[in-house]
Order: C-alpha cells, then sequence, then structure tokens
C-alpha cells in the first residue's frame, strides 16, 4: 500500500528518535523519522507487513518520560521504513505528543520551542 504525501491529514516533522516497536510475531528496533499528531515514519533493519498492529516506545530527547503509544497500525511500507497510524494513546501520552508536536511547530516557523 502506497501512503502518499497528499493523504495526510496532519503535519510531519522530522526528528531522529529511537523507538522499540513489537506486534504478535515480531519486536524490532529503529529511528522515527517523522513524527505527526496522528503517525510516525520509522526507519529499522527489518521488514514489517503492512496492516500489523504494533506497540511503540519512543525514547524522547532531554531526558523526557518515553512516549508510549498503546496501539498503531502499519498504514505503509517501502523496503525498510514504515508509516504508523496511532490509534490508542493514553492521556498522558497524548498531551505529551501535543507538547512535542506544538515544539516542532514553532521550530519550524523560527521560533524557540517553549518549555
Amino acid at each position: 500500500m502506497t501512503h502518499t504525501p497528499q493523504t495526510r491529514s496532519t503535519d510531519r516533522f522530522p526528528v531522529t528518535y529511537p523507538v522499540v516497536f513489537g506486534g504478535a510475531p515480531f519486536v524490532g528496533e529503529g529511528t522515527l523519522t517523522d513524527l505527526s499528531a496522528s503517525g510516525c515514519a520509522i526507519a529499522c533493519d527489518r521488514t514489517v507487513l503492512s496492516g500489523s498492529y504494533v506497540r511503540l516506545n519512543v525514547l524522547m530527547p532531554d531526558q523526557s518520560p518515553s512516549l508510549a503509544i498503546e496501539l498503531g497500525r502499519i498504514r505503509w511500507v517501502k523496503g525498510y521504513v514504515f508509516g504508523v497510524e496511532f490509534i490508542r494513546l493514553p492521556i498522558r501520552a497524548h498531551q505529551q505528543l501535543d507538547q512535542v508536536i506544538w515544539a516542532r511547530f514553532l521550530r519550524s516557523l523560527g521560533h524557540s520551542a517553549l518549555s
């Protein structure tokens, strides 16, 4: 399944965050390469199946708590990069994600991120 930029409903921001992901038949590590309020892209050294469900644990910078995505769905796969749509996040993770996205948005406008 090909995922094109025209189908995205939220802006994505480039990031480089380590991530651990797991689904029913697999566990892996990779790097988050972009992030939005509704999903992310992950680069890793293994292939995954489009349509699989995964849990994510994203290691955030600056000693922030890790971002736990309870449930995500792999929407597209291109080689060793895949896109995940976030389906279920704990309230705390949702708030943390909103803060990270807001900081990235401010940076994209040339402003310093506020804590």
